[in-house]
């Protein structure tokens, strides 16, 4: 979570991260960067800052995320991934022009092209969701436990077997609810 941004849940994972920006799927659902401004502060807190972003660039970007979140779904339940959904992954992955250099002090950090910069940051997003859903990092894709919720993450714990995209949120209001439920279970009338 940023300071500046505490409404962006951000995650260690920038794929996944990226389709947590409509959260609530399936519930009140909560768009997170209903803006072209909203998208490039997110673009920045993630380290793919931008100068400016444009209407169109926005629609991209959200056909990028539920494309991501469509593939990675399909993916964390072993079923076909949706062909729409990879061809979209796959463009916008084509159409970015980044390069990834070193900082001094050994990090990797993302160089995007100044004519193209939102293009290039999306095929940032992009080739990350295809090294996740290609199974190409050490983890697990998994789904939010969440009736509501059923986000899409990578696990990356120990034992694999996290349920919540965000303990702080999804978590914490099914541990509320399940606390309530028994409590009210366990009072006893006088």
């Amino acid at each position: 979570m940023s300071p500046r941004f505490p409404d962006f849940r951000l995650g260690k994972v920038l794929a996944t991260s990226f389709t947590g920006t409509l959260s609530e799927r399936y519930g009140d659902a909560v768009e997170r960067i209903p803006t072209p401004d909203r998208l490039a502060d997110w673009l920045a807190v993630s380290g793919l800052a931008v100068p400016s972003c444009t209407t169109a660039q926005l629609e991209r970007a959200w056909q990028l995320r539920e494309s991501i979140h469509a593939a990675a779904t399909a993916a964390a339940r072993h079923e076909p991934l949706p062909m729409p959904a990879v061809e979209i992954i796959n463009d916008c992955s084509i159409q970015g022009r980044a390069a990834a250099v070193l900082t001094p002090e050994g990090a990797r950090r993302w160089q995007l092209g100044s004519a193209s910069a939102v293009a290039d940051a999306l095929g940032v997003i992009a080739a990350d969701a295809i090294g996740i859903i290609a199974g190409e990092r050490d983890g697990r894709l998994a789904l939010c436990s969440s009736p509501t919720c059923q986000a899409a993450f990578f696990d990356t714990s120990q034992s694999r077997t996290r349920r919540w995209c965000d303990m702080n949120t999804c978590g914490n209001r099914q541990k509320k609810a399940r606390f309530t439920a028994n409590h009210r279970n366990n009072v006893t009338p006088a």
